[in-house]
């Protein structure tokens, strides 16, 4: 395979996590009689741009699907980051009701909901039919496609050009990395800033995140890589900002590589400083990382295995992405994890890809009384064991996984 950003040899092996179906494609009763698609799920590295991939097995309209059942808002953790964000942006840069405000990858409204409130003009872009439906239940303007090149040219002819683009948790999720970097270029305002977030490969290599690792995540980043493709498709990173969202992310703000201001600040050079002092252009960087995520997946079997033999109850927490590849990596299956609990009422009621582990709602938690409580978002660990603290009561426990096998009574 090539590289997707600079078409070199996708010589180094990452991580082969096998065959499993995409991971938000969660199972109707209906679908339970049906065939599952399962795609092999590998990663690779590209020893020029040093840009870690997955191959190409699964097209992104079979991924991002009408049905698509992501949504940020059941996460109050997320809400009050993404608050947060407008508040600082409005301050920094000077927002207000003359500016223009789109995100890419808008979801259910989570973010544009606070920009819509402080009176400032948005414009929502998102493809799945589900999310999008949600944000204009909140009075968002919301444009239902893929964003790239073509869409770009057509809002800029339409004058929708950004003051302020937002790219939360996205820029991993495009095949077509370089025509989605080349539509900002477009949308953006002379003077425009552009923001993405995203998890940060260092801190998903040195904390053991292999359960990140899905086929809608198509590229797993760096700020030396993401660096690279922002200089080839006419972008100029000046700020980066470290987070602690989804185990670790940067933040990094752009502005066209035309625009006059916005001088480069020193912690993009620090970034990229440390980025290499670690190893991340070296090959033995990546070479651990296979061995790692195979003894989480051994200790976390040998930890339900031996619940079962001993007769207590387990469930999860959680019906994300991250537990799907956690559980099919490993070959769990119902007779070993009971269920699923999810607040999302899109998914309840439905079964995980691949372990076909039915989803439920949290009211079953105190019916059923579990020993263990496996909380498979483990981001939002203190959120999680706040809202669910009652399983203490009759001395039940919260486990994690990731990035070792925890047990917290």
């Amino acid at each position: 395979m090539k590289c997707r950003h600079c078409k070199a040899d996708l010589s180094i092996s990452f991580i082969d996590l096998g065959s499993v179906p995409p991971s938000n494609a969660y199972l109707t009763v209906e679908k339970l009689v049906l065939p599952e698609k399962w795609f092999p799920l590998k990663v690779g590295v590209c020893p020029v741009c040093w840009l870690v991939q997955t191959e190409d097995f699964a097209q992104a309209n079979e991924l991002f699907d009408p049905e698509y059942a992501y949504f940020s808002s059941f996460s109050t953790t997320w809400l009050a980051h993404a608050q947060r964000y407008v508040t600082d942006m409005v301050t920094r840069f000077g927002l207000n009701a003359k500016s223009h405000v789109v995100e890419v990858a808008a979801n259910d409204g989570y973010l544009l909901q606070y920009v819509k409130k402080a009176g400032i003009p948005c414009l929502g872009i998102e493809p799945t039919t589900s999310t999008a439906s949600a944000a204009r239940q909140k009075g968002i303007d919301i444009i239902e496609d893929f964003f790239g090149v073509s869409l770009a040219q057509k809002l800029a002819r339409d004058g929708k050009q950004a003051d302020l683009m937002v790219a939360n948790n996205v820029l991993a999720h495009v095949p077509e990395v370089n025509d989605f970097v080349s539509g900002f270029t477009i949308l953006l305002k002379p003077k425009g800033i552009a923001t993405f977030e995203f998890p940060h490969l260092l801190q998903m290599v040195s904390r053991n995140q292999f359960d990140t690792i899905y086929h809608e995540h198509y590229s797993y980043l760096s700020l030396t890589a993401v660096q690279g493709i922002f200089d080839k498709n006419g972008l100029r990173i000046f700020d980066v900002q470290e987070l602690m969202t989804h185990g670790g992310s940067l933040r990094v703000f752009a502005c066209r590589k035309d625009s006059a201001g916005h001088q480069c600040l020193k912690c993009v050079s620090d970034m990229l400083s440390l980025e290499s002092q670690q190893g991340l252009r070296s090959v033995d960087y990546y070479k651990d990382f296979q061995k790692n995520a195979n003894k989480v997946k051994d200790d976390f079997m040998a930890f339900l295995i031996n619940a079962h033999e001993r007769g207590k109850k387990v469930i999860g927490y959680g019906a994300a992405a991250k537990g799907n590849t956690l559980l099919n990596y490993a070959g769990v299956r119902e007779e070993l994890l009971s269920f699923v609990v999810d607040r999302n009422p899109a998914k309840q009621g439905k079964y995980l890809p691949g372990s076909r582990i039915p989803i439920v709602e949290e009211g079953r938690i105190k019916l059923f009384r579990p020993d263990f409580v496996v909380i498979f978002p483990w981001n939002l660990k203190e959120e999680i064991t706040q809202q669910l603290s009652y399983v203490r009561e009759w001395k039940g426990k919260f486990v994690t996984a990731v990035p070792k096998l925890e047990v917290d009574g």
